[in-house]
């Protein structure tokens, strides 16, 4: 049985950890992660890893990661408020196969910031 390392690049890089959320989804798994500064500020990084197969059958990693900080989070969280909300509206299917919202997810974004 293979076992993964789901350790994340960014925890080496000095920053304390404050919070932090994996989501698994298929052969992606998505990290959110509050960290503070030396100065005490939060920021967050969300990183994609996904888990390729090589060719000789070994599996490998590819990850993409954004910082979103303080100062980006009211826009950030607007925009994918929109953009979430325009795909609820013209493709709700997306959400659940019988076209139901998933009760999961917030209705605002701005609501799960503020917990930040």
């Amino acid at each position: 049985m293979n076992h993964f390392d789901y350790k994340k690049e960014s925890e080496s890089d000095g920053a304390e950890e404050i919070y932090s959320k994996i989501v698994r989804a298929g052969r992606r798994t998505y990290f959110f992660d509050v960290k503070a500064t030396r100065n005490d500020d939060y920021y967050v990084t969300v990183t994609e890893s996904r888990k390729k197969t090589e060719k000789d059958g070994k599996f490998s990693f590819e990850k993409h990661k954004i910082h979103l900080y303080k100062e980006d989070f009211c826009k950030f969280a607007e925009g994918l408020d929109e953009v979430v909300g325009y795909i609820r509206e013209h493709k709700p299917e997306c959400f659940n196969p019988d076209g139901s919202a998933i009760s999961s997810i917030p209705a605002s974004l701005d609501d799960e910031f503020d917990k930040l």
